[in-house]
């Protein structure tokens, strides 16, 4: 481990810890797109939109396990870096166990106020049956949906992101195979498509824990080992949770989107999610790159390497630049194609396409934001990585959707992403500039 860590060069190091993540992104970018392409072929548009009306509901349990995957993983990287493996074994445990009782907490909390809920993510009437099914499903299924963030993200700074990825992309394809079987075979709709991913999340989880308990040296699933001090416990809330923020924003920002666009119909709606799924394509392949670099980057600043932390960060940058670049030109150019692979209906592809034209525009800025952030994550820079996460979806997207929405109206919903993208991006370059490591002084 510490041979990778510390003295193999910065491609090769960068690439066998980023690749597996961005592999098992991948097809989960095939995932989600077969998900919205089996959904939208039901015919259904109330069905379409009220999936994605209740979807947001799985992306917020993507940001509470993130809490224990991402805020775990930085810490415990920093500390290998510092060769506390000892410490660091007990955070693993920590992190193991906590996230399945915030999941348990999440499936009481979900299904004891699930109509206010489904009425706060904007399900009306036309669409509140199926979302309403989606939803049901989906919080049962939340204990196993949470817990699967910890290991995913905690294997990889022992440097087992393969093993990561095989149970990421092994319960990925069996999500696959059932949703046409949930959807269609057994008649589910709505339900299906999450029973089909409660049911994969489950498998993935099963084999994620049989990876740490047989391949892993430093890490650990025993319940005796989760003592760790108060101080180290808010170090992984105070990265966690400004982590966390990044997905619970998508969640809001989707929903705050459905709520002005409902008023345009259900078809606006249902362009827009699977607009939003085939932007997931430049999303997906982003957060595997910067994600896949952060126990690089962790372990750098905790061995107080700045030159390595640096190449690094250059490194992470130049990668997620070229890539969103040309995936962004791809989807400009065939973006009604794109969308007609999923629903062929003339209003939905002149919608969706021009909605995924807009989307997609400003995905570079976007990554760019988001290596900052993970490199604030890996830093344990709380503030700096939480205005990052609760601006670019959150405080900087609703203001410029409220505003663009009054003068421009319907094409001002549009653009309010990449209006929040531009200005979020000044702002990470602000405060990378202030919060830019000097380790000589540390």
């Amino acid at each position: 481990m510490n041979e990778l860590f510390e003295h193999t060069s910065i491609k090769k190091a960068y690439f066998t810890l980023a690749l597996p993540v961005v592999l098992s992104m991948a097809v989960t970018l095939v995932y989600n797109l077969v998900d919205t392409f089996f959904v939208s072929k039901t015919g259904n548009p109330d069905l379409v939109a009220g999936v994605s009306q209740a979807a947001p509901i799985f992306t917020l349990m993507i940001a509470i396990g993130d809490i224990f995957g991402l805020g775990g993983s930085s810490l415990i990287s920093r500390l290998f870096g510092e060769h506390q493996d000892r410490v660091a074994r007990n955070v693993s445990g920590y992190c193991f166990y906590y996230s399945i009782a915030c999941g348990i907490f999440v499936t009481i909390v979900l299904l004891l106020f699930q109509t206010p809920i489904l009425h706060l993510i904007g399900a009306s009437p036309a669409t509140w049956r199926f979302a309403r099914e989606y939803y049901l499903v989906i919080a049962w299924g939340a204990p196993f949906i949470i817990f699967g963030l910890s290991p995913t993200n905690i294997l990889r700074t022992e440097g087992l992101a393969v093993q990561s990825m095989i149970s990421s992309m092994v319960g990925t394809i069996i999500n696959i195979f059932l949703n046409p079987v949930f959807i269609f075979t057994c008649g589910l709709g709505a339900a299906g498509s999450a029973l089909a991913t409660v049911t994969s999340s489950v498998i993935a989880d099963l084999l994620m824990v049989y990876y740490l308990r047989a391949k892993s040296k430093k890490l650990t699933t025993s319940i005796h080992e989760t003592k760790i001090s108060r101080q180290l416990q808010c170090q992984i809330y105070a990265i966690g949770i400004p982590a966390s923020i990044t997905n619970i924003m998508v969640t809001f920002a989707t929903a705050m989107t459905n709520r002005y666009l409902i008023a345009y119909g259900a078809d606006s709606v249902a362009a827009m999610g699977i607009a939003m799924k085939a932007n997931s394509i430049i999303i997906m392949i982003m957060v595997g790159f910067a994600f896949g670099a952060q126990p690089l980057i962790g372990y750098a600043y905790g061995a107080q390497n700045e030159k390595r932390f640096n190449e690094v960060i250059h490194f992470d940058l130049l990668v997620v630049i070229s890539f969103n670049v040309i995936l962004t030109v791809v989807l400009l150019i065939f973006a009604p194609q794109v969308i007609t692979i999923f629903m062929n209906r003339p209003t939905i592809v002149h919608e969706g396409a021009l909605m995924l034209r807009w989307l997609s525009l400003t995905t570079t800025f976007a990554g760019i934001i988001l290596v900052f952030t993970t490199a604030f994550q890996s830093m344990g820079k709380a503030a700096p990585a939480f205005w990052l996460s609760f601006s670019r979806q959150g405080l900087i997207f609703s203001f410029t959707i409220v505003i663009l929405a009054h003068f421009f109206g319907y094409t001002g919903i549009l653009a309010a992403q990449a209006c929040a993208d531009c200005l979020t991006l000044v702002l990470a370059l602000i405060f990378y500039k202030i919060y830019q490591p000097h380790f000589n002084d540390q």
